[in-house]
This record gives C-alpha cells, sequence and structure tokens, in this order.
C-alpha cells in the first residue's frame, strides 16, 4: 500500500464512525424482526435474583455474559482510541470482541497499532476479521494466519459485504469462487473460522454452503440495524449511486428470520445473533430464538467514541441488567435453562 492508499484507508475509515454516528443509516422498510415477540411474564420464577448466570462458553472460552462487541473499526488513530477503549470494557464485563476489518493492517504495517487488543483483553475470546473478498484480491492463507497473529485472536471472521462493495466507491466486487477458497482458509487456519455478513443477514442455504466449507460459526448479521447501502451512500460522489440506494432501503434479510432460518437447518452449529440489537431484552429474544451468542456493534458506538471509558462500561452493565431481568422474569436462571425457552411467543 503506497502513502496515497494509506491516507485514503484511513480516510474511509473515519467517515464511516463519522457516518455511523451522525446520518441515519438504518434502512427505512425494515425492522431486525424481534419486535414480533415478547416473552410471557412469569409471576412466580421459583428463582433468586441473584442466582441468574449470564455465563457461557464461546470458542473454548468461559466468558461472564453471551454477549460479542461486534467488529466495527481499526486502521486509524481514532479507531485504536474506540478499539482500546471496546477491549477493556470487553475484558472488564466477560463479552467476546471483533475488531473491524484487518486489510489495512495487513496491507500496511503503520495501521497494525489500531488493532492490537490482546493487551487490554487477555482473556476473553478476540476475533480476527478479513472481506472475504479479498482472498480474490491477493489475499493468501498466509494474510489470513498474520490477521490471527497480529491480535492473537481466537478466530477468524471472514465476513460478506456484496452490496457494500458495489456501491464502496472503492469497492471490490468479485465475488467468483469464494466457496473454495474460504473452505481453503477453513482448513489452514490454526484456529476456528467464522463468517458473518454486515447487516443484510445469512439465511440457511448460504450457511449450509458456508458450514460445508468449513465454516465453525455463523453469525447472521441481519437486516434491521446498519445498512452499509446507506453508509456509502453517504460517501458517494455520484447522484446516480446515491438516488439508487433509496431503492435498497428495504434490502436484506431480518435478524430474527434468519436466525431462525438457520437454527432450524443447522441445530449443531454455533450461531451469533447480531445485527440492530439494542438492549439486553433483544438479546434475550435471539438467546430464546436459538443464538448461542448475542452482538453488539453500532448502539455501542457512540459510548466508544466518549473519552470516559465509564459511559461504555455503563452501557455494558446496563445491557447485562436487561438480560438478567429478563431471565428472571421467566423464571430462567442459565443461559442454557433460556435457549428455546417456551415463554417467548409471537405477537
Amino acid at each position: 500500500m503506497n502513502h496515497f492508499e494509506f491516507d485514503q484507508t484511513e480516510k474511509r475509515k473515519n467517515e464511516h464512525i463519522d457516518i455511523c454516528l451522525t446520518e441515519e443509516v438504518e434502512g427505512k422498510e425494515l425492522t431486525t424482526g424481534l419486535e414480533r415477540y415478547r416473552f410471557k411474564h412469569n409471576p412466580l420464577p421459583e428463582i433468586d435474583y441473584k442466582d441468574v448466570d449470564l455465563s457461557t462458553t464461546f470458542l473454548n472460552k468461559k466468558i461472564a455474559t453471551p454477549f460479542l462487541i461486534s467488529s466495527m473499526t481499526g486502521g486509524t488513530n481514532r479507531a485504536w482510541e474506540i478499539n482500546q477503549r471496546l477491549a477493556k470494557a470487553a475484558e472488564r464485563h466477560g463479552w467476546a470482541l471483533g475488531v473491524g476489518s484487518m486489510r489495512a493492517a495487513i496491507q500496511e504495517s503503520r495501521s497494525v497499532y489500531s488493532f492490537e487488543v490482546r493487551k487490554h483483553a487477555p482473556s476473553i475470546p478476540i476475533l480476527a476479521n478479513i472481506g472475504a473478498v479479498q482472498l480474490n484480491y491477493g489475499f493468501t492463507i498466509e494474510e489470513c494466519k498474520r490477521a490471527i497473529d497480529l491480535i492473537q485472536a481466537d478466530a477468524l471472521l471472514l465476513h460478506l459485504n456484496p452490496l457494500q462493495e458495489v456501491f464502496q466507491p472503492e469497492g471490490d466486487t468479485n465475488f467468483k469462487d469464494l466457496v473454495a477458497k474460504i473452505k481453503k482458509v477453513a482448513k489452514e487456519i490454526p484456529v476456528p473460522l467464522g463468517i458473518k455478513e454486515v447487516g443484510m443477514g445469512i439465511d440457511s442455504d448460504s450457511a449450509k454452503r458456508l458450514i460445508d466449507a468449513g465454516a465453525y460459526f455463523i453469525d447472521v448479521a441481519g437486516a434491521g440495524g446498519t445498512s452499509w447501502i446507506q453508509v456509502e451512500s453517504y460517501r458517494s460522489h455520484q447522484k446516480m449511486r446515491r438516488q439508487a440506494a433509496e431503492a435498497f432501503q428495504g434490502w436484506g434479510n431480518s435478524t430474527a428470520d434468519c436466525l431462525i432460518d438457520v437454527r432450524k437447518h443447522h441445530s449443531d452449529v454455533p450461531i451469533v445473533a447480531s445485527g440492530g440489537l439494542k438492549n439486553g431484552v433483544d438479546a434475550a429474544k435471539t438467546i430464546a430464538l436459538g443464538a448461542d451468542v448475542a452482538g453488539f456493534g453500532r448502539a455501542l458506538l457512540e459510548n466508544a467514541v466518549d473519552d470516559s471509558e465509564q459511559a461504555l462500561s455503563d452501557q455494558l452493565e446496563r445491557i447485562e441488567f436487561e438480560l438478567r431481568t429478563t431471565m428472571f422474569g421467566i423464571g430462567a436462571s442459565s443461559i442454557s435453562e433460556l435457549s428455546y425457552h417456551h415463554a417467548l411467543r409471537t405477537t
């Protein structure tokens, strides 16, 4: 990566942060689908609130909560400040942590520092992250291994973002023959491979192709939260693409639909449910629908850019409180008891 390319990448990463903080980037015609479900209150839970246990296991590590801070950013000094706060908060609260796309760090050593979160989070699961499409643009097994090594990751995420790449001014749009390359990555990397979308969702048919290729877990990353089509439309200088983005306001598969679909057909595969989750009640719904871990992304960003680490810590504590209280309210004392809980009903 030459100096100009590095500056352009840094500019793009900072623009993504600003747009996600200040613009309306959720699809106007979409929801997560979680609003269709509600828990039936149990007035006699027969458990002590203090005994409600949020702990679980993810990537062979015991964690205090069933939560993941979903991949957001990296590659700039501002992103490093955000990642430090996220890592410290995740370690303090026992959340797993995913970093943003590490392409910049692989291509340019000046970006590596912005992803070095392990020193702030020595015990939790950490997920490295590369765009799957980069396997068609020069990335090999060596680059995948380097991403893992740079942050001592417990897993590698390959993210799928075809429509973001179409609308991104600098987008890479050759998604041909990726399954065979994903299969090779899964076979040769030293940690489990996860696959996620970036907010348009993964259905069961796509999940099957990915699982057959060696994916250990799937993050359905459904629609209803951030639309990266809309994010990129704010960056575009082409009137046609900005106008075209309006036609895709309703594009994507909702988080709830993806989760139910994938879990129905893949009962033994770990599933992360992300995409538009706002609170611990949302998280409880996803676990009751079959998720193992609930992922939060842009909902945490505002507090992650705040100079006060306390605001982010308070937000994570609130989400945990909401989940624990939901579990108490239906009489579930553990995450395993919350899974597929009969108290979750359609409205």
